[in-house]
């Protein structure tokens, strides 16, 4: 499903027009980026909790030239599945 599908079935499902839903569908996904950018979590019961995870710097090896090189530590999003979404998935 891409984005447009969702804001399709949002729309659908709401019984509102696609260009009313697509602002709202935005905003929530950029609100959920803004909140990770500053190092926040954010926890949305029933469904998951996104967060973001330090990687530490690390040794490894060009795969072309068999090189040792340091791979930089970074930030990365990460989701952690909340219970109903677990079981909404393994169909229980």
């Amino acid at each position: 499903m891409r984005k447009s599908d969702l804001i399709k079935v949002v729309a659908e499902r709401t019984n509102a027009r696609q260009s009313q839903v697509a602002p709202i569908v935005n905003a929530v996904f950029q609100t959920i980026q803004e909140t990770l950018a500053k190092g926040e979590e954010v926890s949305i019961a029933g469904f998951g909790t996104f967060r973001v995870s330090e990687r530490a710097r690390r040794r490894g090896r060009n795969p072309r030239t068999n090189e040792p090189i340091e791979i930089p530590a970074r930030r990365s999003p990460s989701f952690r599945p909340g219970t109903q979404l677990k079981r909404a998935v393994a169909g229980r």
